[in-house]
């Protein structure tokens, strides 16, 4: 095989897999598919589904979720969580409240003090520490860009004032 035909074949996979890694993160996956693939979100997928917010979620946006892991949501009593699931317009609540609307990176966050969520109250940001907390949830994960939006991961389920 002559030394051209090699080149030319390099420079054709090449070129092929820069256009495949260039379309693979072009086409990032929208928050709720993003949840879903982490694998430690799905307490928060099951109770984005009962109160009916996937499309919300999954629309243009942008959006800043504060995602509470699973850990997170068993800190809730089983029953307290299970009361929570089944009043809709309570689950909603609960979980508006952890969306901002707009694209915020954690660049941005750490100069906030608060932040006026989709629910229409608003979360405390605190620096402390060096690590950010948000309404006293500590936030162990930044940055996680989707396609309309970005998830900031929390450790502990967030609460509106009634």
């Amino acid at each position: 095989m002559k030394l051209s035909h090699l080149i030319t074949g390099s420079l054709v996979v090449g070129s092929l897999l820069f256009t495949a890694h260039a379309h693979n993160h072009k086409s990032k996956a929208d928050i709720v598919d993003t949840a879903v693939a982490a694998g430690n979100f799905t307490t928060l997928v099951s109770a984005v589904q009962a109160a009916d917010l996937v499309d919300t979620l999954k629309g243009q946006g942008p959006f800043t979720v504060f995602a509470p892991t699973d850990e997170a949501f068993a800190k809730i009593p089983a029953a307290d969580l299970n009361a929570l699931v089944a009043d809709k317009a309570a689950l909603t609540s609960v979980l508006t409240y952890h969306v901002v609307a707009g694209k915020v990176m954690a660049a941005d966050v750490v100069n906030l003090t608060s932040a006026t969520t989709v629910q229409g109250q608003d979360l405390a940001i605190e620096v402390k520490y060096g690590k950010v907390y948000v309404n006293g949830a500590e936030v162990i994960a930044t940055d996680i860009e989707t396609s309309n939006g970005v998830i900031h991961v929390i450790d502990t389920v967030v609460l509106p004032a009634n």
